[in-house]
């Protein structure tokens, strides 16, 4: 077993001529070559036809579309990189990459590649010798259901250790996620309050202003549950909802949110309202008769001591009126209203941006100038600059070259993710049809509960200090 301080020594990714390694990896290899993090053999696998050159053109152009090139880490690139073309299933591509590890002894394989190609590449790696001390990353979605999810599992563990898988979920590798899981244990007036006793509820909304954009085939095997809530959003609850790990470490921030995920009540169908945005039908790739959602609002029970009897709502769609992700944490109204004989009690709230600005900001009620007691609510807002910080991709290969699973997903929790979703996969109602640029179908107002309704992200990061309005709060 490669041991977790120990550092990967060749790079190789499978689809190397795909879209992923056009879009995300190579702008990755690029930042981490000018950071002097990528001083190792980097190997492309792909059965396209093509020759080392042809790759070497791909990588200019994905670093040209991305807008990133810098031509002396370019030149690293192109130095480094080796191209190996052939056949999954054939077990002369696998003596061919084990010629080209030549003294690596640690090599990352990066598995870019449909999941049904996983054990085909699993098992031609071991049989070649190539998985020996070696890690593999593999890309969501880590099966479709709870079944598919243990068979995946399975397949990966005969090859690699658990140690030495990193299941990769770029959302975990934002700046802004990882803040909230910073400012949540960072700051010490917040414990405090951070629990059943004074929290009301809480809503994650991760809006979409666009549909599937040409990529009809493969929404029609997801969802919009499968796509984002049992991945990017349990996720994102699951650093609001945590309890502080024991140590820094990435077992003991795995075993918080893994206890995390089992307090999750599994979903019933009264909890879940999907939709679909008109037209999306007619897209290609889409049958005439789909009942795939675009999308789902959903309450979430988590049945663990600090959070018994608090709600939480999540929602998502294509088609919505912006593209946002944003957290609203809502208080309790204060236990006496003292001013009520002049205005309505109204709680105070956290909210978070967490894309596509970064935003952490908490309501606060103060008096408004002049001889009467009346209040209004006003923002306390922290804004961070995102221009220089590392992408995702960039952070999440770097650290699995180092071996920190810190900002990655083991098997058990991705089980028990999918335990909390499975029983409403595929539900035989049909759904609501919302219109494009709405904030869904009407039905999911029935859903917010313990609330004043469902808080809808402004356009901007924080409406320039504005306030959400108690109507949507």
């Amino acid at each position: 077993m490669t041991p977790a301080t120990s550092r990967s020594d060749a790079f190789v990714f499978f689809g190397a001529t795909g879209d992923l390694a056009y879009k995300k990896i190579f702008p990755a290899l690029q930042a981490l070559l000018k950071d002097g993090e990528l001083d190792m053999p980097i190997i492309g696998i792909a059965k396209a036809g093509w020759s080392l050159d042809q790759l070497k053109a791909r990588a200019r152009e994905s670093l040209e579309h991305a807008g990133t090139v810098d031509e002396d880490a370019y030149a690293r690139l192109c130095r480094q990189l080796q191209y190996i073309d052939g056949d999954y299933a054939d077990d002369t591509t696998y003596a061919q990459l084990r010629e080209a590890l030549r003294d690596a002894r640690r090599p990352l394989h990066y598995l870019a590649i449909p999941p049904s190609l996983f054990p085909t590449v699993v098992q031609g790696l071991a049989e070649a010798g190539c998985a020996r001390d070696a890690r593999v990353v593999v890309e969501k979605p880590f099966g479709r259901d709870l079944s598919s999810a243990r068979a995946l599992n399975r397949v990966l563990h005969s090859a690699f250790d658990e140690s030495a898988i990193f299941r990769i979920d770029h959302y975990l590798g934002k700046e802004a996620v990882q803040n909230l899981l910073y400012f949540r244990f960072a700051n010490t007036f917040l414990e405090p309050v951070w629990n059943r006793d004074y929290v009301q509820s809480v809503q994650i909304t991760m809006a979409e202003d666009f549909g599937v954009q040409g990529r009809g085939a493969f929404y029609e095997e997801a969802g919009a549950i499968r796509d984002v809530v049992q991945n990017h959003l349990l996720q994102v609850t699951a650093l609001l909802a945590m309890d502080a790990p024991v140590g820094h470490d990435a077992a003991s921030l795995q075993a918080e949110k893994l206890r995390l995920f089992r307090g999750m009540r599994p979903l019933r169908p009264e909890d879940v309202v999907r939709g679909q945005f008109d037209g999306y039908r007619d897209e290609h790739g889409v049958a005439d008769d789909s009942n795939v959602e675009t999308f789902a609002a959903l309450r979430l029970h988590i049945d663990t001591w600090r959070w018994a009897g608090v709600p939480f709502y999540i929602r998502t769609g294509k088609c919505l009126p912006v593209t946002a992700t944003e957290i609203l944490v809502d208080l309790k109204v204060p236990p006496l209203a003292i001013f009520d004989t002049i205005e309505p009690p109204q709680s105070n709230y956290f909210r978070f941006r967490l894309s596509p600005e970064v935003v952490i900001s908490a309501s606060t009620r103060v008096k408004q100038p002049g001889a009467e007691m009346r209040g209004q609510s006003v923002e306390l807002v922290a804004r961070r600059d995102t221009a220089d910080q590392q992408t995702p991709y960039e952070r999440l290969l770097g650290d699995a070259m180092r071996g920190d699973a810190t900002l990655f997903t083991s098997d058990a929790s991705v089980e028990a993710a999918w335990a909390v979703v499975d029983p409403v996969l595929d539900l035989p109602e049909p759904v609501h049809t919302y219109r494009s640029g709405s904030w869904g179908p009407d039905a999911a107002a029935a859903l917010v509960t313990d609330c004043d309704g469902w808080h809808d992200p402004a356009p901007d990061a924080a409406g320039a200090g504005s306030v959400p309005s108690p109507a949507k709060r």
